[in-house]
């Protein structure tokens, strides 16, 4: 091969180069975009009245807590509680573990263990821990007492929550009727 094919195919390369560079610029000017300010787009929403959004989360914290407690089961909710036994424990006179024993806790005041030091927002709620607190708090604790230190992200089903409240509900001195 001599120095002309090889000029040849070096010229052929440059070539094909400087089309591909050449066909790019000469599209941005044949198709001119102008760019926006603002990079994004508009969304158009219609506002919705503040009086139907505040109903429906009434709404949605209203449950049937009889139906609820209808889907529950005692011995599922002793398996479920195993989650719980990691930071719980839920034996008569048991010791606190990094949450309070919760032994009698259903009908006992919230934040009401003598001897755990209990987070602010606990301290302040004052309310009783009944089947429906107990349903809402364990769906997802840090959304229903808001500043609490429990950072377990919650039973999503049902049929669990209803067994685990059934469950703290039977190891109690006095459990509550159900409804």
């Amino acid at each position: 091969m001599d120095s002309f094919e090889v000029n040849k195919i070096v010229a052929a390369v440059l070539l094909v180069a400087l089309l591909v560079i050449g066909i790019g610029k000469l599209s941005n000017v044949i198709f001119y975009v102008e760019k926006p300010e603002k990079p994004g787009y508009a969304v158009e929403v219609q506002q919705a009245s503040t009086s139907t959004t505040a109903n429906a989360t009434v709404e949605d914290k209203k449950v049937d807590i009889a139906a609820l407690m209808a889907l529950g089961d005692v011995n599922a909710g002793e398996k479920i509680f195993k989650k719980c036994a990691a930071c719980h424990s839920i034996n008569q006179g048991g010791a606190n573990k990094i949450g309070p024993a919760l032994y009698n806790v259903v009908g006992r005041k919230i934040g009401g263990v003598a001897d755990y030091k209990y987070s602010k927002a606990f301290v302040e709620y004052g309310k009783e821990w009944n089947f429906e607190e107990l349903n809402g708090f364990l769906i997802k604790p840090s959304k229903w007492i808001k500043g609490t230190k429990m950072a377990y992200a919650g039973l999503r089903k049902e049929e669990d929550r209803a067994s685990v409240i059934k469950y703290l509900n039977q190891n109690s001195d006095s459990p509550l009727p159900l409804p």
